[in-house]
């Protein structure tokens, strides 16, 4: 028994127009694979009623489930409901179940029912109504032939709260899904095409029903297996085998598991060795540290930062020797190293990261251009430093030096482990 195949179609002209990001899609996407449907396309489209109509007569051609989000809002550009009871052949009426739902929503709010929201009451009369108890647009299930259609809201809290709490178990037993299992592997400091090389006759050894997916992202490659099958608990001990057989291949790269960051690895790390930290950032302008303090208690182990972007405050704050920066210059090993060694010295910390370099797009020189990057991590025993030549556009820069930097900081960690 194969996956059933789902495709989802987003409503709004704000969609196209990129006024609003499609997060709804990403969500859906994610929660639809967890309980054991492909995802076999995701379609946009605007607040026209043609479009509307072709996109659900392609999906129905592609997909068992077609999942819709959006415009069931009370104003006028809000078309899903009367496309959708035009597409079903059927005609809008009023749901008093719906409507009284509005009014008790309205009533808590301190609100009177409007005209207008007393519309959204009409609905198509071939659908099922899923009540919404966190906003005033009901969600819609039709079936027409084999093909299951359900229409959602688009405010991100109530589609999510509608699917979790009425849409994923009727959908589960409607369709009586296989078991789908996940584990994900978090890796930084090598690449997609170099990690593939390493795993490569592991991957061809992997059972059909076992597939893997290389995910990389700013710096990290995450490796996800998804098995399936008919029982759930069977596919995590063969996921876990194989996971077994993987990890002391690629441990030196391996920093987490599933919903882990390398924020929070290394946290952990830190805590298990008592270490604190403190850094010393010029061309990542305190990104490092927004990145070491997003995880819940880092007070642990996290003292300060210094944002020295001046070569002044390098010199009075971090004790950087002037004669270094007039020899080598800002960017410059000798120059980052003296960084992570004096925010270490200066704030009593047991470790010191540092990072200076060229973030672009204006400021570079044929001998240090844009996307040059220097970081380093200064211990008790001593210090150790990168050269990285990165990209010409300033926000990736920033983030790939707080990725390989917290790398840095993680082969620091585990070296003698």
């Amino acid at each position: 028994m194969g996956l059933p195949s789902a495709e989802i179609i987003t409503i709004g002209d704000e969609l196209l127009y990129g006024q609003i990001v499609d997060t709804n899609s990403q969500w859906i996407s994610q929660h639809l694979g967890l309980s054991g449907f492909r995802v076999v396309r995701r379609t946009s489209v605007g607040d026209v009623r043609e479009d509307i109509l072709a996109a659900l007569a392609a999906a129905e051609q592609r997909a068992e489930l077609i999942l819709i989000t959006g415009g069931l809002g009370p104003t006028a550009d809000d078309l899903t409901r009367p496309v959708l009871a035009e597409y079903m052949g059927c005609g809008l009426s009023l749901h008093e179940e719906t409507l009284e739902n509005i009014r008790r929503l309205f009533e808590k709010r301190g609100f009177a029912l409007s005209e207008r929201n007393r519309l959204q009451a009409m609905l198509p009369e071939s659908c099922l109504p899923i009540t919404n108890h966190w906003g005033t647009a009901a969600g819609m299930w039709f079936e027409r032939g084999s093909k299951v259609y359900v229409a959602l809201p688009g405010v991100p809290y109530e589609m999510k709260n509608l699917m979790e709490h009425s849409l994923l178990p009727r959908l589960k037993q409607h369709f009586k899904t296989q078991a789908l299992y996940h584990r994900t592997l978090k890796t930084s400091g090598i690449g997609e095409s170099w990690l593939a090389d390493e795993i490569r006759d592991w991957e061809e050894q992997l059972p059909p029903h076992i597939k893997l997916a290389y995910l990389p992202h700013l710096g990290m490659v995450d490796l996800r297996l998804t098995a399936s099958g008919e029982a759930l608990e069977p596919l995590q001990q063969e996921v876990q085998q194989q996971i077994d057989l993987l990890y002391p291949r690629i441990k030196k790269w391996v920093y987490g598991f599933d919903t882990d960051t390398l924020a929070s690895s290394l946290g952990e790390l830190l805590k298990e060795k008592g270490y604190t930290l403190a850094t010393a950032e010029s061309c990542t302008g305190g990104f490092v540290s927004y990145t070491l303090t997003s995880v819940p208690g880092s007070s642990a182990y996290f003292l300060g930062s210094v944002v020295a972007y001046e070569n002044a405050i390098k010199e009075l704050e971090l004790g950087v020797q002037a004669d270094t920066l007039r020899q080598y210059g800002a960017v410059s090993e000798a120059t980052v190293t003296e960084m992570a060694q004096g925010v270490r010295q200066r704030m009593g910390a047991d470790i010191g990261l540092a990072s200076s370099g060229i973030a672009g797009p204006g400021g570079g020189t044929a001998e240090k251009p844009v996307g040059l990057v220097w970081i380093a991590v200064a211990t008790p025993t001593g210090s150790r430093s990168r050269k990285l030549q990165l990209s010409q556009d300033r926000d990736l820069n920033i983030r790939l030096s707080t990725a390989h930097l917290l790398h840095l900081l993680r082969q620091t960690l585990t070296e003698n482990d």
